[in-house]
């Protein structure tokens, strides 16, 4: 019978060579990563950072370089491709009645107001009213609402096509609604529950924008409120607020129920509970919420496009209108604004980061 020749070893170099590979990517103890992983990790880490910081830089750079160098072709590092000029700032910055600043300090007071309160309100009451689904348990009846619907079409019909007084209209409507659900109510059977009004407010986020708007301008023009900060705030609130119903749900429904019926057996009002117990256990949840939001209504551009002309108009407004002009768009500036346009946002990301922090270490630790 013929011997079956034995395999020949691979030479010694190579079996050296992949010996060496895999050491670098084992971990020298279990829960740490490993010289070769740690490397291609940072590496995708250093890479996708500067994807995402290099519109920054080209920001810093662009409002940094006179006309010419912008115009000349892409430049990138100062000193070598370009010299640095503070030119658009000293435009920007310069105190004269017709100066740019001048120009750029209203819509950056009413992005600060409008921004900061449509936030603050929207997550008060998104949080309250998450906190009411997720602990009390919710069954309107199916009837009364499409009674509800049916009125609100009647209501908004009879201010905008036959022209009865808006708040008349609404107090008819209302009382309308008392009395039919009391009288009524009561035969409709099929009710919906807190998933189902969940779930429906978060469609809402669904809905394209530009579908909505166009009714809100009517509205707001019937009532004598277009340019105004507190249409664009309540405006941004309600926008807004199936976002926060629906994040903070989750945080709120995380939480141990014990710690809430403890308070209430000591005298805790449900009210008490909520503000002293439950959101300082949801703070995480609260600051990042919070950032999205303010995000959110800080960048809004369509609202603010159709609810306001001189009075109310938000940096992003300012922004576009730069786009176009006698003199053409003048990048420079532009890089300058936005640049300006951001540090309120990245000061709130760096303040809320702390509260996130601890919101996580306090969520940890059970009661």
């Amino acid at each position: 019978m013929a011997e079956i020749p034995a395999p020949t070893p691979a030479p010694l170099p190579a079996r050296a060579r992949a010996r060496g590979l895999r050491r670098w990517f084992e971990p020298a103890r279990i829960g740490q990563m490993s010289r070769g992983g740690s490397i291609v990790v940072y590496g995708l880490l250093v890479l996708w950072s500067a994807f995402v910081l290099f519109p920054f830089y080209w920001l810093a750079i662009t409002s940094l370089k006179l006309p010419v160098d912008v115009f000349d072709g892409p430049s990138f590092l100062p000193w070598v491709d370009f010299t640095p000029n503070l030119h658009a700032w000293a435009d920007l910055l310069d105190f004269s009645a017709k100066s740019p600043l001048a120009e750029t300090l209203t819509p950056y007071r009413n992005s600060v107001i409008i921004a900061f309160c449509s936030t603050a309100l929207c997550v008060l009451i998104g949080a309250m009213a998450a906190y009411a689904l997720a602990r009390i348990e919710y069954k309107p009846r199916l009837g009364n609402i499409l009674v509800f619907v049916v009125l609100m079409v009647v209501t908004a019909v009879a201010v905008g096509v036959y022209g009865v007084d808006l708040w008349i209209a609404a107090a008819v409507g209302g009382a309308l609604f008392v009395l039919l659900a009391r009288s009524v109510g009561r035969y409709f059977k099929r009710s919906v529950g807190n998933a189902d009004i969940l779930f429906w407010m978060i469609s809402q986020r669904i809905l394209p924008p530009v579908v909505a708007v166009v009714p809100i301008y009517m509205m707001f023009q019937k009532v004598g409120m277009l340019d105004t900060h507190l249409a664009i705030i309540l405006t941004y609130t309600v926008v807004n607020l199936p976002i926060v119903v629906w994040l903070m749900h989750d945080f709120f429904a995380s939480i141990p129920i014990d710690l809430e019926e403890s308070a209430q057996l000591d005298g805790a009002s449900r009210l008490m509970t909520f503000f002293e117990i439950v959101v300082p256990l949801a703070r995480a949840g609260l600051a990042a919420t919070t950032l999205l939001v303010l995000i959110l209504s800080w960048n809004e551009y369509l609202v603010a496009l159709f609810l306001s002309t001189t009075q109310a108009q938000t940096l992003p407004i300012l922004v576009a209108g730069m786009n176009g002009g006698e003199k053409g768009i003048l990048w420079w500036t532009m890089a300058v604004v936005i640049i300006i346009m951001i540090i309120p946002v990245i000061a709130m990301a760096l303040l809320l980061q702390r509260f996130i922090s601890k919101g996580i270490l306090l969520g940890a630790v059970k009661g």
